[in-house]
């Protein structure tokens, strides 16, 4: 497996690890494109807080920043990181399949 399939994946998971980085990409995910005081209005969460994990966010690729009216930060998600981490889980599964049923068959056996 490419190491930069490995290293885009360990970015998004250790992205969402933080419940906050999850609240945010599930508040962006239901309304669309958003800027951090947007967000701030919507979620239990500080201003600066947002704006800190919208640039961990940000530099796992998992939302990207565009130029809004009056200089104001729209920050929209992006999907691509989230299927490479998919098919790093779905590769390492394969990985696994045939040395657990081989386990299962001779804890059985």
């Amino acid at each position: 497996m490419p190491s930069d399939i490995e290293a885009i994946a360990e970015q998004v998971f250790v992205a969402l690890a933080d419940p906050s980085r999850r609240s945010i990409l599930a508040t962006l995910a239901s309304g669309g494109p958003a800027t951090a005081t947007d967000l701030a209005d919507r979620l239990p969460i500080t201003r600066q807080a947002i704006a800190k994990h919208l640039a961990l966010l940000t530099d796992a690729g998992l939302v990207s920043p565009e130029q809004g009216e009056r200089r104001r930060v729209r920050y929209r998600l992006r999907s691509a990181p989230m299927q490479v981490a998919q098919q790093f889980l779905a590769a390492l599964a394969r990985d696994w399949d045939g040395p657990l049923t081989a386990l299962k068959e001779h804890l059985e056996g």
